[in-house]
């Protein structure tokens, strides 16, 4: 009888390994990936512009973000901030093509292309603005934020 209970044992705990590998594959599969999640922040960060919604960009935004804008200045948060306010950056539309992101010793570097039309008293006002952009993002407390970004303008039509 000996023989018997050994093999219900490897039975039991090859079950057992089984279930526990399938429920580790669920439940990995279920969660979202860096990538996933960097997407998505870019879709929030650009819906933010697009609204000029400053409380959704102070969730998104780092507060020491750098930005080289396409204006050919940098400028930290509270100079972004204060241009959204004041207007000067405000599009009708704005839409972004990822064609790259990297993980590289824990930060995010996000490559593409952006297109927008500006309005009121942002410069190119009325006209389809290109350009390539550059976002980095990195880990602050546990949340990935937006640290720095850089935008050059390829066309104006």
């Amino acid at each position: 009888m000996p023989s018997i209970k050994i093999k219900t044992m490897k039975i039991g705990t090859y079950s057992l390994v089984l279930a526990f590998n399938l429920l580790l594959s669920i439940h990995s599969f279920c969660q979202p990936t860096d990538d996933d999640l960097i997407r998505k922040l870019e879709i929030a960060e650009r819906e933010a512009i697009l609204k000029s919604d400053t409380a959704q960009l102070s969730k998104l935004m780092s507060q020491k973000i750098i930005v080289q804008n396409p204006e050919n200045a940098i400028v930290g948060f509270g100079q972004i901030m204060d241009r959204i306010r004041k207007g000067k950056i405000n599009y009708s539309m704005f839409e972004r093509r990822i064609d790259s992101i990297s993980f590289i010793n824990g930060i995010a570097v996000v490559m593409g292309q952006e297109t927008l039309v500006p309005q009121g008293d942002t410069r190119n006002a009325g006209k389809t603005v290109t350009r390539r952009f550059t976002n980095i993002w990195t880990k602050e407390n546990g949340d990935w934020k937006l640290t720095a970004r850089q935008a050059t303008i390829v066309s104006v039509n």
